[in-house]
């Protein structure tokens, strides 16, 4: 799958996503994630991408032009994969791992990162299929954001991890969130393992797994049941 994200800052997606599972995703040919910085695109002498918001208020706007440019050029590199196109909103639909398994059904994704006061409404109007939030608060840059979507919709995508069961088991994925692990030393300062665990008993295991998973469900996340 490719994703490619629409930045001022490609430097912070690189850092991000260069590391760990989706780093060795990206050396071994599963993903492609490309990082495009939309300065390069600005025809203002200066490079400038921004501008004051018409009708006055606090901040500056990423201008319409250089996304364009940007944008443009990018979809032309992968012109005949199924693509969507989602700018990075805290007015958008809040991701949850349903949107994740929605999004690994593309070959594509490109991702618009707003910074300052946003972008112009043109960019998204014109340009954008989906706006998508991670959470009901504000950030700097939508950088942060991108790469969040990018991670939970890569580890979907078939030789990313190194079983399905990875994450088929994991919170979200079944409607509830994930039973308590447990790794050595069997006993912490008086705190052991669940027995259980240790019996070798594959089908009480499991039924314990599943009584944590929906006692955890109740207590932290009861609008998910």
């Amino acid at each position: 799958m490719r994703f490619d994200i629409l930045t001022l800052f490609p430097g912070m997606i690189e850092s991000f996503l260069g590391a760990s599972i989706i780093g060795r995703a990206r050396k071994n040919g599963i993903l492609d994630i490309f990082a495009h910085d939309i300065r390069g695109y600005s025809q203002d002498k200066h490079h400038r991408v921004d501008d004051t918001p018409c009708g006055g208020g606090m901040g500056m706007l990423m201008s319409v032009p250089p996304i364009a440019s940007c944008h443009r050029a990018v979809y032309k590199m992968g012109a005949t994969l199924k693509t969507k196109t989602i700018y990075m909103s805290p007015q958008g639909r809040t991701l949850t791992q349903n949107i994740a398994r929605e999004l690994s059904g593309y070959e594509r994704l490109i991702i618009l990162c707003g910074h300052y006061e946003g972008v112009d409404r043109r960019a998204v109007e014109l340009f954008c299929d989906d706006e998508i939030s991670v959470g009901d608060y504000v950030l700097t840059g939508g950088e942060l954001p991108a790469c969040i979507l990018t991670d939970c919709v890569a580890r979907l995508i078939p030789g990313v991890l190194s079983d399905s069961e990875c994450y088929e088991t994991e919170s979200f994925m079944n409607g509830l969130l994930e039973y308590p692990q447990y790794t050595r030393p069997i006993d912490f300062e008086g705190h052991p393992v669940p027995e259980v665990l240790l019996s070798g008993d594959h089908k009480k295991i499991l039924q314990w797994r599943k009584r944590q998973a929906l006692e955890l469900t109740k207590k932290n996340r009861p609008d998910l049941l």
